[in-house]
């Protein structure tokens, strides 16, 4: 799972220029780095990508697959696949195998210089300026290469950790929204099913559906609402422990270069020993991290290029349901539908009570007639026509965003619930009817939202911002962050070599000069010999 998450997102490196799908093939280094350039839903369970519709990233992941015979694997971007996660780490082999070789090969000459400084004799020391004044020259330039180094994968990755964070965040946003509205929805027909409207209610049969419906939406919420959070989560656990260790590694290769230095400009020789082998030993440990942010890298370019074909073919299934499902289509339609028709029959009962109680003028003490007077009360406009296609207003209809302030103008006092003044509506009727009113506007207000929903337009709108606002910013960081770390590891590499020749080198010239100044008396005492 750790690698998983590892993979995706990182919403989202360098976890991605991507509008541009670019081959597989084609390398911007030794390292197999490669150039930047059907769904589903949250009610379904599809665990099966092999036979998906859209192969997402499918030159950009077509790498060899040493779990595979080393075949190349053709399937395309998908995180829940080893072949994929195993095919894109094999992009790092080439630094690994420098690390292998590197701390095979220089443990071996450690090995054989503590043999040669034990078991031989010591020769007469040979001292040759060119070679201490090359090597102190050597020493200084790489020093400050792996300083510079240090410095670039410091603020490398502090501006991708914190690009990474924001990319994450906004998925969480987008998640965060789309749940809400989810829950505002399923609050409002819930409301709907208490609304009362002078003995009108909506039908049974009305209420029976908002009940499926509303079960329907909440367990849409939930598993949006989960899925995203878990994914988000895990994905920041990687970026913390990714960040720390970047943080550490920085901070102890540019301790290591700086006192490397200072250690062999002033002949301090046991302690360059000991910082050869600490060198060693992070020299390694380096190029195995720069490895793996290489591989992290790739990855995460192939998201980036993964989310941009699939906002172009949404309807397809693909792996990219692991970062953001959708809702499924046919909860989406019902919901849909189901708002329709609470807001229709909404309206119906409200306009029942308006032309069969409230417009007619009922003599006083037969049934109904609670003393009404005065001009008529307008009917309701409805948004839609009974077989849910949207309607235009007509005249003499209010609109349900002006229908509380208008009909304020209708409304008597009341004594013994009989109106003493002219109106033709009661409180207690004006608020039966502005709160169904409320709940038809509330529910037709979230009609765009509902449509998006069906053709999973959130998701689109969040992987469209995430390849156009937060990709260039991750493949920028994300290479601040290799080079820092081949820049640092290969510095300090080196430095650990002239680290060693130059305490070698200043030792033979200060022996030279101490044999020069023991022979120069003798050689005064034999010439004033007679």
């Amino acid at each position: 799972m750790l690698c998983k998450f590892v993979l995706v997102f990182i919403v989202f490196s360098a976890l991605f220029s991507f509008s541009q799908q670019a081959s597989p093939l084609q390398s911007t280094s030794g390292y197999d780095l490669v150039s930047w350039g059907s769904r589903r839903s949250v009610a379904e369970d599809v665990t099966d990508f092999s036979n998906s519709s859209l192969i997402l990233a499918k030159e950009r992941t077509y790498r060899k697959d040493p779990s595979d015979g080393f075949k190349y694997y053709k399937r395309g971007w998908n995180i829940s696949e080893s072949h994929y996660i195993y095919s894109v780490a094999f992009t790092a082999a080439p630094l690994f195998l420098i690390a292998t070789l590197w701390f095979v090969g220089f443990g071996l000459c450690l090995l054989l210089i503590c043999l040669c400084f034990c078991c031989c004799q010591r020769r007469s020391y040979g001292y040759s300026r060119t070679a201490y004044a090359l090597s102190l020259i050597l020493l200084s330039f790489f020093t400050v290469a792996a300083i510079a180094g240090s410095v670039v994968l410091y603020t490398g990755q502090g501006k991708f950790h914190s690009s990474t964070t924001d990319t994450v965040n906004f998925v969480v946003n987008k998640s965060d929204t789309t749940v809400d509205n989810l829950r505002n929805v399923s609050d409002y027909l819930a409301a709907a099913k208490r609304i009362k409207v002078n003995q009108f209610v909506l039908p049974p049969s009305i209420q029976n559906s908002i009940d499926s419906v509303e079960t329907k939406i909440n367990s849409s919420a939930v598993t949006l609402e989960h899925e995203t959070k878990k994914n988000s989560k895990d994905i920041q656990n990687v970026l913390d422990v990714v960040g720390l260790a970047l943080v550490i590694i920085s901070a102890v290769m540019l301790l290591v270069a700086f006192l490397g230095f200072l250690f062999s400009i002033f002949g301090m020789q046991y302690l360059v020993y000991i910082l050869v082998v600490l060198g060693w030993v992070l020299v390694t440990l380096t190029f195995i991290l720069c490895g793996i942010f290489i591989a992290l890298h790739n990855a995460t370019g192939d998201t980036c290029v993964a989310m941009d074909q699939w906002v172009q073919n949404p309807t397809a299934h693909t792996a990219l349901d692991d970062i953001l499902p959708c809702v499924e289509p046919a909860t989406a339609q019902e919901i849909l539908s189901e708002s329709k028709d609470v807001t229709f029959q909404l309206v119906i009962v409200v306009n029942q009570i308006i032309v069969n109680l409230s417009n007619i003028d009922i003599p006083p003490g037969l049934p109904f007639s609670y003393n009404q007077s005065g001009p008529l009360v307008p009917v309701l406009c409805s948004p839609f026509n009974p077989d849910k296609t949207d309607r235009k207003c007509i005249a003499g209809e209010v609109q349900l965003s002006d229908a509380a302030q208008v009909w304020k103008n209708y409304i008597c006092q009341v004594s013994g619930g009989n109106c003493t003044t002219v109106g033709r509506l009661t409180p207690t009727m004006y608020e039966q009817m502005v709160a169904a009113t409320n709940v038809s506007y509330g529910l037709n207000q979230y009609g765009p939202f509902l449509a998006d929903l069906l053709d999973c337009s959130f998701v689109r709108e969040a992987f469209t911002g995430i390849h156009d606002e937060y990709c260039p910013d991750l493949r920028l960081y994300s290479r601040w962050v290799y080079i820092g770390l081949e820049l640092a590891s290969g510095s300090v590499m080196l430095s650990l070599i002239f680290w060693v020749l130059y305490a070698r080198e200043r030792r033979h010239r200060k022996y030279t000069k101490l044999i020069k100044n023991a022979s120069a008396p003798n050689s005064f005492e034999e010439k004033g010999r007679p």
